[in-house]
């Protein structure tokens, strides 16, 4: 029998992946990949940290070379080749070979498109000029290396505040680099929920960054030894370098002009299987839409675990093996300065486009216990749906333990768990990793008590609605120290001597500084025949949500 060709366009991440999974599944197929740029299997997430001068060697980022490829694997791995068309009826792909211009055709019984995404470009004036530069391949980060060492760089400007945006602006500062991120958005890493976004600004800021929020850049000049960066706030600012960070678009213009489905943002549609609306043609990666583990929607995430896994999926799928990708839910960590940052599910801002009736609670627990040396806090939000209790999202911000928590959670959503789930999960603990109560069985038991009907979250934002009354339980130095806008203050050693200072006909919403008292507080209360809920998170979150807080649009660094 003859053996089946299968050809690969893209070599890094899912097609790479997808390409040796499919020799392991297959010793006899006839497997050729091919790869417009330069380099196979590359860690493109390393990329900024080789900018920074983290990664010293460009060597390091090369998970996997060509030769690799042909020798272990048999693969037929051609770089510097583009596949420009395809003929779905003839089954054939056209390849040029970028080196010569040659064209020529390649035959296929199955096909698998793994391009991947391309940053996006705004027709902004100047955005070709020298000096701004996009970070997608080791030559663009090669080239800003080469472009600070030659220049004497001393100043950038990153435009964008999500994942790339942080991490080039970290690595730059790592270099020396005086450094201003503009972001278009009112906050940093749009993927989180707003109030979790303050304490990266906050490192940020104090690490050197200067941040302008809610500004988009509107043009780049040419200022004769520098360049200009002109926004529509009216900033104007001189630079060496800019790196252009607002995120990346689909490279679907192959899947397009051979007419297979796309979405509505121009990703291509695949089914569980990973195949396309021609049987014959399988996607994976950043080029591809698939189905939201959490919410009733198809969505497209460029992460680089998805794209790895779909990967391994299509080759499953084209040796018979009957697998199913079950679907995104957006897991992601990014560092910054110290200071960690993770998510998964879905965020606040997503849920409230739907119709799902979903509540979130806040925590502020240490990542592991107090008494042990070195203990800092994790800033914990926990989305999830009131009428079952199913985990929708998480987010947290700290120092130490962050990734471990938000990857639980991950796991958590995967298997469709609730909120008691969490709150009765078994997890690993030593006084210098954890806690009895760890941070996940935290956030676990405090949704879990809403759910029972043992508390009442309060949003701040509703903290004086409907004339509430404001109940603070934190000690005296607390309150002096820290205020927040309370109506009453008394510490919750003294609640049950002075019940009789509470109003019994208005509801009472009781904070103190993390949440921990102020529950005690609710309970005590409720027993006591009190209207009583909680503001949730404690003073700690309500600095960070309220709305009057003066948060400037432009932080500079001080």
């Amino acid at each position: 029998m003859r053996a089946k060709t299968v050809i690969i366009v893209g070599g890094v991440a899912g097609g790479a992946s997808c390409a040796a999974r499919l020799r392991r599944q297959d010793e006899y197929a006839n497997i050729i990949m091919f790869e417009k740029g330069k380099f196979v299997s590359y860690a493109n997430c390393g990329l900024p940290f080789y900018v920074g001068d983290v990664i010293q060697e460009e060597q390091n980022l090369l998970v996997a070379t060509i030769e690799l490829f042909r020798q272990r694997f048999n693969i037929d791995a051609r770089t510097e080749h583009e596949v420009i068309a395809i003929d779905r009826q003839a089954r054939t792909v056209t390849v040029r070979r970028l080196d010569t211009g040659e064209e020529y055709e390649e035959a296929y019984d199955m096909l698998v498109l793994a391009p991947g995404a391309v940053p996006i470009q705004p027709p902004l004036p100047g955005i070709d000029l020298p000096g701004v530069f996009t970070i997608r391949t080791v030559p663009d980060a090669h080239e800003v290396r080469l472009w600070i060492e030659q220049h004497q760089a001393k100043r950038a400007v990153v435009v964008g505040g999500g994942f790339i945006g942080l991490e080039m602006a970290e690595n730059l500062r790592h270099r020396g680099l005086d450094v201003t991120i503009i972001e278009k958005d009112v906050q940093l890493m749009p993927p989180i929920d707003r109030e979790m976004s303050f304490p990266l600004l906050d490192e940020l800021r104090q690490s050197g960054v200067r941040v302008e929020l809610n500004d988009g850049v509107s043009a780049i000049v040419d200022r004769g030894g520098c360049l200009g960066i002109e926004t529509e706030r009216g900033l104007r600012q001189d630079t060496d370098l800019v790196i252009m960070a607002i995120g990346v678009r689909p490279d679907t213009g192959l899947a397009h002009a051979c007419g297979l489905r796309l979405g509505l943002r121009g990703h291509i549609v695949v089914d569980g299987n990973m195949r396309t609306s021609d049987r014959r043609i399988l996607a994976v990666g950043d080029a591809i839409e698939v189905h939201s583990v959490v919410i009733d929607q198809r969505t497209a995430l460029p992460l680089a675990g998805p794209a790895n896994r779909q990967g391994r999926i299509a080759a499953d799928v084209i040796t018979h093996r009957g697998r199913f990708f079950r679907g995104i839910q957006g897991t992601a960590v990014c560092g910054v300065f110290g200071l960690t940052v993770a998510n998964t599910g879905v965020n606040e801002k997503t849920l409230r486009q739907t119709s799902i009736d979903f509540d979130a609670v806040y925590a502020h627990p240490n990542d592991h216990v107090n008494y042990y040396p070195g203990a800092t806090p994790i800033f914990i939000k926990l989305l999830f749906d009131k009428s079952s209790g199913k985990v929708l999202g998480a987010q947290a911000v700290g120092r130490k333990g962050v990734e471990r928590r938000i990857d639980v959670i991950a796991m958590a959503i995967q298997m469709g768990a609730t909120v008691f789930d969490l709150e009765e999960a078994e997890l690993c603990y030593a006084p210098q990793y954890g806690a009895a109560k760890d941070p996940v069985n935290i956030v676990g038991m405090i949704a879990a008590n809403v759910m029972r009907g043992d508390l009442l979250i309060v949003p701040w934002q509703d903290m004086h609605k409907d004339g509430c009354v404001v109940l603070d339980v934190r000690e005296p130095n607390e309150v002096q120290c820290s205020p927040i806008e309370a109506d009453i203050h008394i510490p919750l050693h003294e609640l049950r001597s002075r019940l009789d200072e509470l109003p019994r006909e208005q509801t009472i919403h009781i904070s103190c500084a993390m949440g921990a008292r102020a529950y005690n507080a609710v309970r005590l209360l409720m027993q006591h025949g009190f209207d009583a809920s909680l503001l949730s998170g404690g003073a700690e979150t309500w600095f960070c949500v309220r709305e009057e807080r003066s948060w400037p649009a432009s932080t500079a660094a001080s």
